[in-house]
């Protein structure tokens, strides 16, 4: 049988079907069918509203540790597995699915006790098909690309997004377009989105400039966008905080704390946390995090002031490139998301996200630069005493080790690195004395 038949979603089951201005001063409904990333009223992005029984909710854990895997698309996929939360997809449309999600939970009880907490674990979203926390979106926002039967996905990409949603389209069937800035992506993940049949535009100096441009085409040339804007793609985030509650026994984190650059993503686990809370499948929200990078922290700077509106970095500079982003499209969304959980950010500098890059993979962890990050500002956290001593935390890391060699090739001091000798036993001791 084809994919098509036997792997559909049921539509039965009050997921999140409707659209709606995520501007709560505003609150406009609209069609799904419509596939509007923003609010034709005010101009706020769009989300899909989630109608939760609490009486109904109660039985969603046993049904999700019920399915087990390889049976269909909702099992293979830690994502569909919860279909629940998710919107359903027409009769005869199969989820877009490479198996992403069931990414593993790591406890750290060495960097717990240097930093004087009760627990610290890391949530790594890098162990995911294309090795990013992207995948969990993008096979929802496919899926519906599919549904809407469209021919052509695109995004604007620091990377990881280009190299995800080509993938998805490959399997879909699609053709994908990739805007990127000139020089700013690793060539590791620009390899990715090549290998995956995706056309590849070089176009401005930063994220922010694609960005822009891709936005004024889509609309010309009838492209999907697939950035975090689509409402979909956070739709699919979300399940990560999902399936962290489940693996922590629907015991919540004190903090849970991860990078910010787009921040999709904080709005994603921000709208899991809350949906989660509302069905009563969980007693507390944990504090979010948001970790950005010095020189490109725009974010950091209108929580940390008080102000009510972002003002943009218009020349964002990191060497994390996952998060040299100036002009988050996502902000209001993850400022409510903060306001909601009590939240916390925090800026820290290249040098002190090196350190903390190294120090996780000390312990055999291995990250793509941004998501150190959120270590190195829970560092910062620890020091300032927004997290205090005792607490039980989470860090999200969202990309794979293999995201940016260059990075540790750039960064090889202090490493054990790579010697040459001769090729005889005498002369492999020699080279290694000193070290054993």
């Amino acid at each position: 049988m084809s994919e098509q038949s036997t792997d559909a979603i049921p539509a039965a089951r009050g997921a999140a079907n409707r659209l709606r201005c995520s501007d709560p001063s505003c609150g406009t409904w609209l069609s799904r069918e419509e596939g509007r990333y923003s609010c034709p009223r005010c101009g706020q992005l769009v989300e899909l509203v989630l109608e939760v029984d609490p009486e109904v909710a109660r039985a969603w854990p046993t049904r999700w540790r019920g399915r087990l895997p390889g049976r269909d698309a909702s099992s293979r996929s830690g994502v569909w597995r919860f279909s629940e939360l998710l919107p359903s997809t027409p009769p005869g449309v199969a989820p877009v699915t490479l198996g992403e999600g069931g990414t593993p939970l790591v406890e750290l009880p060495q960097l717990a006790e240097e930093l004087q907490l009760e627990s610290l674990a890391v949530k790594h979203l890098g162990v995911n098909p294309t090795g990013s926390f992207k995948d969990l979106g993008m096979t929802v926002c496919v899926t519906e690309a599919r549904a809407l039967r469209r021919d052509v996905v695109a995004c604007a990409s620091t990377g990881n997004t280009s190299a995800s949603m080509a993938a998805y389209a490959a399997r879909a069937g699609m053709r994908a377009l990739v805007l990127v800035p000139e020089g700013q992506v690793t060539a590791a993940k620009l390899a990715q989105a090549l290998d995956f049949g995706a056309v590849v535009v070089q176009a401005g100096d930063t994220f922010d400039e694609a960005f822009g441009l891709l936005r004024q085409l889509a609309p010309r040339l009838n492209l999907y966008l697939a950035n975090s804007i689509n409402p979909f793609r956070l739709e699919g985030q979300k399940t990560a905080v999902v399936e962290l509650m489940e693996q922590l026994d629907w015991r919540p984190p004190d903090y849970l704390i991860l990078p910010g650059g787009n921040l999709g993503n904080v709005s994603a686990l921000g709208k899991g946390l809350s949906e989660l809370a509302e069905a009563g499948l969980v007693a507390k929200l944990p504090h979010l995090g948001v970790v950005q990078a010095e020189g490109a922290s725009p974010f950091h700077r209108m929580w940390s002031s008080g102000a009510e509106e972002l003002v943009p970095e218009d020349h964002p500079e990191t060497r994390a490139t996952a998060i040299r982003i100036g002009r988050p499209a996502n902000w209001p969304r993850a400022l409510r998301a903060l306001l909601r959980t009590r939240g916390l950010t925090a800026a820290v500098s290249d040098s002190e996200i090196e350190t903390a890059k190294r120090r996780l993979a000390e312990l055999g962890v291995g990250c793509e630069p941004a998501s150190a990050a959120s270590l190195a500002g829970l560092r910062r956290m620890r020091r300032s005493g927004q997290v205090p001593a005792g607490a039980r935390v989470v860090l999200v890391l969202t990309g794979h080790q293999l995201k940016d060699t260059a990075y540790v090739e750039e960064h090889l001091a202090g490493l054990p690195g790579i010697r040459r000798a001769e090729p005889t036993m005498e002369g492999v001791e020699r080279t290694l004395r000193g070290w054993l």
